[in-house]
């Protein structure tokens, strides 16, 4: 298999954390120069139609896009360890949590950065500055309410730690490019988070 790549971009971080945690190996990486517009090319269409990484080539030619699709697939492959639910009850869990984290805060995350960064510009035309604020204040409104649950449970999903928390990880280090820092609105727990998340060898590697 094949994992188009792109080291940096919060969708494929999700992935490679996701494969490190449960110590993937043997899948071929190519990395794809987003700024390079590689991911708009035709060959890479031919496999992405809609141009975005992560994409999963499997060993018989299918492609898999999305990155929740592909760490679906991973964990079929690979289901030790678990980290999407050992059971119907716990994967509908872990879903909503995962579900709340990508279009609560990681969706705004990225409008914000996508639309307000200058090194972004190649990859959002037009960008549009204001909507890119009016995103920042929502993230802030989520970190909130994330910082909330984070007061009453350890992890995004309860009592473990699951893709939800790769996911909420993943944005909030791209949200450094908005210079977001929990600790900075009052978010402790929500810092706390992050600094746990941080210490583990699938937040380090790349």
């Amino acid at each position: 298999m094949k994992l188009y790549n792109a080291p940096g971009a919060p969708n494929p971080r999700r992935v490679t954390m996701f494969m490190h945690e449960k110590n993937i190996t043997g899948i071929e990486r190519v990395d794809v120069d987003l700024n390079a517009l590689e991911h708009k090319g035709e060959s890479y269409r031919a496999k992405s139609p809609l141009a975005k990484v992560p994409a999963l080539e499997l060993d018989d030619g299918r492609v898999l896009t999305e990155s929740r699709a592909i760490c679906s697939y991973l964990e079929g492959l690979y289901p030790e360890p678990n980290l999407m639910g050992v059971d119907f009850e716990e994967r509908a869990f872990i879903e909503m949590a995962d579900r709340r984290v990508e279009w609560q805060l990681l969706l705004g995350i990225a409008n914000s950065v996508r639309h307000s960064h200058p090194g972004l510009a190649v990859l959002e035309q037009p960008q549009f500055p204001e909507f890119g604020q009016s995103q920042a204040h929502k993230v802030l409104e989520a970190a909130r309410w994330f910082d909330q649950l984070l007061q009453r449970q350890p992890w995004m999903a309860g009592a473990r730690f699951t893709v939800a928390d790769i996911t909420a990880f993943c944005g909030i280090e791209f949200a450094k490019l908005m210079k977001f820092k929990p600790s900075a609105h009052g978010l402790h727990a929500l810092q706390a988070w992050r600094d746990r998340v941080a210490e583990r060898p699938s937040a380090q590697a790349r």
